[in-house]
């Protein structure tokens, strides 16, 4: 088997908005804090003593919120490569829920927003099914534009959700049942194979690796 591709997917770090347990959209995204910093430096040294490996990264990609675009910058200086901005990989719209604790959301909602996937949790938000099928389509063409690359997404937790969807295949009527670990500056990595033959698939060779948030020195 080769690996002809790899996708890298990098959660932010420890966010304010995630400390005061509210709902970070555009307008309460307010960045990382200083353990969210300090946990995406770790992963970038982590990354950074790879990339004169098969393992290296040849960009890094970040959605338009402030802790993504803070934990982009981090990677991308440690890894040497361009940070591109792609407002494909901005999380869900949450309409009116922007702001407003997520413990009062789901009170209301009768749980997160994949509980009812088809529902809108608040006025204006996009229901999750709406959500996974939007990111599973950019991702898709993001994909096809970075052939051949292997890319490192500064991401949300949700885009690691609709990843799995779209590269393991599993449908969306599934997305109520299943869940993905998403810790904050937690790694997966989805590889593509090629065998002999020509055929191709992808794997899911690592999924919410802290590994370095637990290492010495």
């Amino acid at each position: 088997m080769t690996v002809t591709m790899r996708l890298v997917i990098a959660r932010h770090g420890q966010a304010r908005c995630n400390v005061e347990g509210r709902v970070g959209g555009p307008k309460t995204c307010t960045g990382l804090t200083d353990l969210g910093r300090h946990q995406i430096e770790r992963l970038a040294a982590r990354l950074a003593s790879a990339q004169d490996s098969e393992d290296r990264i040849d960009a890094v990609y970040a959605g338009p919120r402030r802790r993504l675009q803070e934990s982009g910058r981090i990677l991308a200086s440690a890894l040497a490569v361009p940070l591109i901005t792609d407002p494909g990989l901005d999380g869900p719209r949450h309409g009116q829920a922007d702001g407003m604790l997520w413990r009062e959301i789901e009170a209301a909602f009768r749980g997160p927003p994949q509980t009812h996937p088809d529902r809108p949790y608040a006025p204006g938000a996009e229901p999750w099914n709406s959500y996974l099928t939007r990111a599973t389509r950019h991702l898709t063409g993001l994909l096809e534009h970075a052939d051949g690359r292997h890319v490192l997404l500064a991401a949300h937790g949700e885009t690691l959700h609709a990843a799995c969807h779209l590269l393991l295949g599993i449908p969306l009527s599934q997305s109520p049942a299943i869940g993905f670990g998403t810790s904050h500056a937690g790694l997966t990595r989805f590889e593509r194979h090629q065998d002999s033959y020509g055929n191709t698939r992808w794997f899911l060779a690592a999924l919410n690796d802290t590994a370095h948030l637990h290492a010495s020195g």
